[in-house]
């Protein structure tokens, strides 16, 4: 259940941050789902492996450089998917603040937070 709430919520959130941000665009809310779980896979595979590549330079920049990663990983989502684009590097990095701060609200409200 916990699952397919979250899977919502971060619909929602991609659905808000296209429609706040420019050059973002999301053809529905199956769509932005779908760009999330991409977005997350591509973060859990390639992204994983380019931060241990770049583990010296991400210690010494505190964390800066798994940020642009993050940002990459959802420039790449745009390049593979059809009802997702996102125009340039900015509108992916204001995406992808915009994107983590509507998450954590909505996280908040709806619970989607693990209790542990």
């Amino acid at each position: 259940m916990r699952f397919i709430i979250e899977l919502v919520v971060t619909g929602i959130a991609i659905m808000l941050a296209a429609y706040i941000i420019p050059g973002v665009e999301v053809s529905g809310f199956w769509s932005a789902v779908l760009a999330g779980i991409l977005i997350a896979l591509a973060n859990a595979t390639v992204g994983t492996i380019l931060r241990l590549f770049t583990l010296p330079l991400n210690i010494l920049t505190l964390g800066l450089v798994s940020f642009v990663i993050t940002v990459l990983m959802v420039m790449l989502v745009s390049n593979i998917m059809s009802g997702f684009s996102v125009s340039g590097f900015f509108s992916a990095m204001f995406f992808a603040i915009l994107t983590a701060v509507i998450q954590m609200i909505l996280g908040g409200i709806f619970g989607t937070k693990r209790e542990e």
